[in-house]
């Protein structure tokens, strides 16, 4: 933590429900003198004297006129979420009402906070790392099952304690090279070079992991996305509709019909996908299609997975040679459709395709198949329990990474403790800057300001 000792600042104040017009709105008031604040322009019981995490009904009033009639609950330092004073007021969820009220706070003495002030506060008074900090944001920010869970395990501190870990280990090894630099002419060494080798494997085995988690990481984050590809008039557009069971694209006879990228998105199993309907991929001397299929085979290259759909031999051979154009790497899935009039056809391309998937998009036939597949797939990447889903986390390992492969470099060649350690500290200050326990005030102002301004 950055801090361990609670300063009250200023009293800042802001909506912390979203706006418009609402049953409920609650205001969230903390700072230095917040209860006395509140307690200005509240009817009721005296705030400065009652318990802590007790909650009051009384009234707002400007002079003597009736604002709202309101319920406030009070929160006392450090048994707050700022571990500062803190009021939460919460009144009708009129716009009227809100605006008139935080116009009395600011009369008061409050000024509205800034963006993620509220979090950035309760980091910095040590209620929790950073990484927890951030975990904040996605936890708000959680679309389905999967986005939640993850950013609820960073919250609890699941990856904190990981790189804490990590770090203290180190942090004793640094200390000891450290002490044999105070030492240097009489050749004395303190860190045994062969348990801080096996030190340093056992960190990388630890990270590599969490490294490779983040495909992962940001797929739960921001949906994963799925191409669906093939030639024209395959049911590409019919598949997708069946999935998202509304009609979102165009399906005709006419071959061609859809000429740009159809994207949309579903929940299957808690986890969000991102399918993208594409142009059949086609030789074709018609302009606008021309620049859908290129638009297709960009979404195909960007896609985690890429469905080939065919609905006959020869549009199956089509997508064999497509499939050339696609990493090795790239998750594919082979699906047969019209599995109605295409049963002989299924088991003769089966025998030679173990994994084609048959269904019938128009007839809803093996969609649960190949959603069940689709599901299994996603979580199958994973081999850790604690996912990366931060940019800036993932950054940070891998130089943390590179840090402890330039450690172990320099034991194979015998190089000096000061340049050894100096590969340490950056290994420790890239870890600390992952939990804040090295920050400047710039990362944080950069971190919270894409915070919402209650939060």
């Amino acid at each position: 933590m950055i801090n361990t000792t609670i300063h009250q600042q200023e009293a800042i104040c802001a909506l912390a429900t979203p706006s418009g017009v609402g049953a409920i709105a609650v205001i969230r008031v903390s700072g230095l003198h917040s209860i006395s604040i509140v307690n200005d322009i509240f009817k009721g019981k005296n705030l400065n004297l009652v318990e802590s995490h007790t909650a009051h009904f009384g009234t707002i009033q400007s002079d003597t006129e009736l604002i709202d009639e309101v319920l406030v609950t009070v929160f006392k330092t450090p048994k707050s979420f700022t571990k500062e004073d803190s009021v939460e007021i919460s009144c009708h969820g009129s716009d009227y009402i809100i605006k008139q009220i935080l116009k009395l706070l600011i009369k008061k003495g409050a000024r509205i906070a800034r963006p993620g002030e509220f979090t950035q506060r309760a980091f910095l008074n040590g209620q929790f790392d950073l990484v927890q900090a951030e975990a904040v944001a996605d936890l708000i920010a959680a679309d389905s099952e999967a986005s939640h869970k993850t950013a609820l395990n960073q919250l609890r501190g699941g990856f904190s304690k990981k790189l804490a870990s990590l770090r203290t280990e180190l942090i004793h090894f640094a200390s000891l090279v450290e002490l044999e630099l105070d030492f240097g002419e009489e050749d004395v060494e303190f860190a045994e070079r062969d348990d801080l080798r096996q030190l340093i494997f056992k960190l990388r085995k630890t990270i590599a992991p969490l490294i490779e988690s983040f495909d992962f990481g940001n797929a739960l984050k921001e949906g994963v996305p799925v191409a669906i590809v093939g030639s024209p008039n395959v049911g590409k557009s019919t598949l997708l509709n069946a999935l998202l069971n509304e009609e979102k694209a165009i399906v005709t006879s006419v071959a061609g019909t859809t000429r740009d990228v159809i994207e949309d998105t579903i929940v299957l199993d808690g986890l969000k996908f991102r399918f993208i309907d594409t142009a059949g991929i086609r030789e074709t001397t018609d302009l606008v299609e021309s620049i859908g299929i290129a638009r297709s085979r960009g979404a195909m290259e960007k896609a985690d997975i890429v469905i080939f759909l065919s609905d006959s031999e020869e549009t199956y051979l089509q997508n064999k040679q497509l499939s050339t154009e696609v990493s090795d790497k790239k998750d594919t899935l082979w699906v047969l459709n019209k599995l109605d009039i295409n049963q002989v056809l299924f088991e003769k391309l089966r025998l030679e395709n173990p994994g084609l998937i048959g269904i019938s998009a128009q007839n809803q036939q093996g969609l649960k198949l190949l959603t069940d597949i689709l599901v299994t797939r996603v979580y199958g990447q994973s081999a850790t329990d604690t996912v990366v889903t931060n940019l800036r986390h993932y950054e940070h390992l891998l130089k943390t990474q590179d840090a402890l492969n330039e450690v172990i470099n320099g034991l194979d060649t015998g190089i000096t403790g000061d340049f050894l350690a100096q590969d340490i500290r950056l290994s420790l200050h890239h870890l600390g800057e992952i939990t804040g326990t090295i920050i400047t005030d710039d990362l944080l102002d950069n971190i919270f300001s894409k915070f919402c301004i209650g939060k």
